[in-house]
């Protein structure tokens, strides 16, 4: 059972990650245009690099760039976001 569970893990970290992200776009019921900004340059800088997170995680997906996407997004978070999201995985593994 462990063994068939422990792949959900780290997908399930990434996806809580992404929906925390973009529920930051609203700040004081403001929408927020840097983190916009910040998530579209993520997500076009991971589709011209093929940046894909799941991927890595042995997730291949049948949707055409969703692992781009979820990876653009969490890309867009820095490089401090990205070493802890690395690092609880790793953990995981």
């Amino acid at each position: 059972m462990q063994e068939k569970s422990a792949p959900i893990l780290p997908l399930a970290i990434l996806i809580e990650a992404t929906i925390t992200y973009i529920n930051q776009f609203f700040i004081n019921g403001e929408f927020c245009y840097e983190m916009f900004l910040s998530i579209i340059f993520g997500i076009i800088i991971s589709i011209a690099y093929d940046i894909d997170i799941p991927k890595y995680l042995n997730f291949n997906s049948r949707i055409p760039y969703l692992g781009n996407i979820l990876s653009g997004i969490v890309v867009s978070r820095g490089s401090n976001y990205i070493y802890d999201l690395m690092s609880k995985i790793i953990q995981i593994n």
